[in-house]
């Protein structure tokens, strides 16, 4: 492996971690967080939470386990291209979803709304809580007791109250600095691989065609090419061929315009990227090409009226939960019993966060259905 650039994040220049512990044999701290986050219950957790598609319409529909997976992959790939922490970089995609409720965004928006008079609900704050304390596994301290640089990659965005209730991590929002650069692969990592999945899984459940898709110039340049290499290709294998040649141009121009921002920067520590501009970041021109696959997604997929079907239901399940909870608390395990209202509405959120699809299905079932529910 090439020797890692100056200002990249290694245990050197590492913040720690809030509570000290005995150096790992054998592994780096960055190892330890990313080995720390695959070992946790919320990591399991994600394999039946949704992407788009609700686990129990199809067994090859991406789930946050397998989109964090491919994330992790993606953010590898660039963070060895540009000499930077690929244990770190691949730490923050495992660690992105830990806080997302079941149902998608759907459930995010539907728990937010339900949180709003408590601090609303986000969930990359969601992921921070659940590395901080809510994970119960060691004796010596609640959470998973990452590195600082690992937490701070977590938490993507942050309004500035939120910030000002976090300490040190919460302190570059209210500074206007930026993250590690391992963070912001990971942030960029997770945008190919959602954009570019979603291609593939929109067109698995047949609610977008290569046909309607061919009007969009990112995936119809990829898709011509495909077609003049393999004239009788047909099936599934047209889809494969596609994506990957998109995933492929879009990790390459991140490459490139990266390395040109960092010779234009000309970072020597870590500290100058913190308090330069970001630097990881796609071309003007594919910048444009993503947004407007962003786009056909959002319309054709996103607001199909099947995938609408699904999300109405989630909203409602989730709004039922959080209300029949917080009118009698004993209706929940102890663990999250809270008498104090403030503090049983967060106790609540983090319940309902970490229930998966079917879980959370379940969960309502047995609280509404007249008749029993296994």
């Amino acid at each position: 492996m090439a020797e890692l650039a100056s200002y990249a994040v290694n245990e050197s220049n590492s913040r720690g971690r809030k509570i000290a512990e005995p150096a790992p044999h054998g592994r780096s701290e960055f190892q330890r967080d990313r080995d720390r986050i695959i070992h946790s219950g919320a990591f399991r957790r994600l394999e039946y939470k949704t992407q788009v598609f609700v686990n129990h319409e199809g067994d090859l529909f991406r789930t946050r386990l397998t989109h964090s997976i491919e994330v992790a992959q993606i953010a590898r790939s660039i963070a060895r291209r540009l000499r930077l922490n690929e244990d770190l970089a691949e730490a923050i995609s495992l660690a992105h979803d830990l806080g997302h409720t079941p149902f998608g965004h759907a459930g995010q928006d539907a728990l937010n709304a339900c949180m709003k008079a408590y601090g609303g609900f986000e969930h990359n704050l969601q992921s921070l809580r659940v590395v901080d304390s809510l994970e119960e596994r060691y004796a010596a301290f609640g959470g998973l007791n990452l590195c600082f640089e690992t937490r701070e990659g977590i938490l993507k965005h942050c309004s500035a109250a939120n910030a000002a209730q976090l300490g040190e991590v919460g302190q570059r929002f209210l500074n206007n600095r930026r993250p590690s650069l391992e963070a912001q692969i990971a942030n960029l990592a997770d945008e190919i691989a959602y954009n570019n999945h979603d291609v593939d899984d929109g067109l698995r459940s047949g609610l977008i065609t290569l046909e309607q898709l061919a009007a969009v110039p990112l995936v119809a340049e990829h898709l011509e090419e495909v077609r003049r290499a393999y004239p009788g290709l047909t099936g599934r294998r047209v889809v494969h061929e596609t994506v990957r040649r998109m995933i492929n141009t879009l990790v390459s121009d991140l490459i490139r315009q990266s390395e040109h921002n960092i010779g234009k920067q000309n970072p020597t520590t870590l500290e100058d990227v913190r308090s330069s501009p970001a630097m990881i970041a796609f071309s003007t021109e594919m910048n444009e090409r993503q947004r407007a696959l962003k786009n056909f997604l959002h319309i054709h997929l996103y607001r199909h009226y099947r995938v609408l079907r699904m999300s109405s239901k989630a909203q409602r399940i989730i709004g039922d939960l959080f209300g029949v909870f917080m009118a009698d608390n004993r209706l929940l395990p102890p663990q999250f019993q809270c008498q104090a209202e403030p503090d049983r509405a967060r106790a609540v959120a983090d319940y309902i966060a970490g229930m998966t699809d079917r879980y959370a299905i379940r969960e309502h079932r047995r609280i509404f259905a007249v008749e029993e529910v296994s």
